[in-house]
């Protein structure tokens, strides 16, 4: 279970570095922010979010109950803005460089934010296990 739970903190220092450069860009231009509603909130949870996945890559590569925790508490912030643990998969036709249509990205998109759900599971069962062997 504790190779589950590297697996997740590596998707986690994955999600960091895809989101760097979107991070950055946002922090640093705070004041050209959009002012529709639905774009500040975005804002207003992504930024929070990516500083916590720091804290949950950390704490799920070292097996330790509060990277548990805070996985518990970005899941449906994930969900709300997108940021998916695999979700690096709708970036692969950009990487090979191959054109499908706008409907392959939907399908990417669905399956990362059905694969998020069974992290959920897997992380929640990994937990249960790690707190057995605790007591």
């Amino acid at each position: 279970m504790r190779n589950t739970s590297r697996l997740f903190a590596l998707l986690d220092v994955i999600s960091i570095i895809l989101l760097a450069t979107q991070f950055w860009s946002m922090v640093t231009h705070l004041n050209q922010i959009p002012d529709q509603l639905l774009s500040q909130i975005k804002v207003a949870l992504l930024i929070p979010l990516f500083l916590s996945l720091f804290v949950s890559a950390a704490g799920l590569f070292q097996y330790k109950r509060f990277g548990f925790i805070t996985y518990y508490v970005q899941f449906p912030f994930r969900l709300i803005v997108w940021v998916f643990s695999i979700g690096f998969l709708t970036y692969l036709p950009e990487l090979f460089q191959v054109s499908l249509s706008e409907k392959w990205f939907y399908i990417l998109l669905k399956v990362c934010f059905v694969a998020e759900f069974f992290r959920l599971y897997f992380t929640i069962q990994t937990h249960r296990d790690q707190l057995r062997n605790n007591y």
